[in-house]
């Protein structure tokens, strides 16, 4: 069992950057891959990035290539996203999730936060 918090979440303008931390309960949590979501008003959750159990490869949507990090601490339960350039169309409200293998689909994810919102005004 995982349980899963975000924070991070909030309003910045254009360009401007936010590091989102998702913080993680239980002891299995480095035997997990961790992955990002995102869902807007009236659009289905799409996948972010992902990160293996071990940090060792990470995957990115072709919206965030380039701009945003996923990162993870297995000693400190924390998986992180850092976002710099951030777009008006970045906005969303922003999950981790938890999967056994690190894919990019959301039925392959077994737990999920609660999210945390972030706007981006032009």
């Amino acid at each position: 069992q995982v349980q899963l918090v975000e924070s991070g979440g909030g309003l910045v303008q254009a360009g401007g950057s936010l590091r989102l931390s998702c913080a993680a309960s239980g002891r299995t949590f480095s035997s997990y891959c961790m992955g990002w979501f995102r869902q807007a008003p009236g659009k289905e959750r799409e996948f972010v990035a992902a990160i293996t159990w071990s940090g060792g490869d990470t995957t990115y949507a072709d919206s965030v290539k380039g701009r945003f990090k996923i990162s993870r601490d297995n000693a400190k339960n924390t998986v992180s996203l850092q976002m710099n350039g951030l777009k008006p169309e970045d906005t969303a409200v922003y999950y981790c999730a938890a999967s056994r293998r690190m894919l990019v689909t959301t039925n392959a994810y077994e737990y999920w936060g609660q999210g945390t919102q972030v706007t981006v005004s032009s």
